[in-house]
């Protein structure tokens, strides 16, 4: 008689599993980086983390290997590993490459999708409009939106950058939605953004996005 399938992990602070355990480790420790748990700037305490996960520091670093690639960490010999630090011109070169692939993006999406992709945007960008007063809920939504967009676009090369890209941009301290008022004016770019898409307008859904980043760099700025 076959042996009945092991039971789910429970969520919270369950053991990490035995699968992977490197990146279940990368997983945690990027959630500790993007919820300042670990700050920008701070060494990464390998042997501490270790002890505190109940694992060997063979994953944990591992982990961290996974972490640098990202550009979540930074290694430094003979000195360990540290959390990335974004300086304003790694905001501006970031910003600059999001801008041209999501722009493109948006231009293939507007000439290319069909119905039942833009009926998912108008739902996501739906989900934008009710989370405007829930600066979190807003920022999720907002990252769904736009993987969304790149996925539609069909370009899995640039889903992997763009995505690793978001990935370094929560390290950004002065993040541009934390400005005041710029929540409600991102969402008016979305707005426009949708309209072109809607109206399958490349062109126009191009410039769109482009100026949404525009604008999101002069407010983290």
């Amino acid at each position: 008689m076959p042996s009945a399938p092991p039971s789910a992990a429970p969520a919270g602070d369950a053991p990490l599993s035995r699968r992977a355990l490197y990146q279940d480790v990368a997983d945690r420790l990027r959630q500790q980086i993007y919820a300042r748990e670990l700050e920008p700037g701070a060494w990464i305490d390998e042997l501490k983390l270790a002890g505190a996960y109940g694992i060997s520091r063979t994953p944990m670093r591992e982990a961290l290997k996974v972490l640098a690639v990202e550009g979540l960490v930074t290694m430094r010999p003979r000195r360990g590993a540290y959390v990335s630090e974004m300086s304003h011109d790694d905001v501006a070169q970031v910003y600059h490459l999001l801008g041209l692939l999501e722009s493109d993006a948006a231009a293939r999406v507007a000439a290319t999708a069909g119905e039942a992709g833009r009926a998912e945007l108008e739902a996501l960008h739906a989900q934008l409009e009710s989370q405007v007063r829930r600066r979190e809920a807003f920022f999720a939504a907002n990252e769904q939106f736009h993987l969304a967009l790149l996925r539609l676009a069909g370009n899995r090369w640039a889903q992997q950058v763009v995505a690793d890209l978001r990935k370094v941009m929560k390290l950004n301290r002065h993040h541009s939605l934390f400005k005041q008022g710029r929540l409600a004016q991102s969402l008016a770019e979305h707005r426009t953004l949708m309209q072109a898409i809607l109206a399958r307008d490349p062109a126009a859904a191009a410039r769109a996005m482009q100026a949404h980043f525009d604008s999101g760099l002069e407010a983290a700025a």
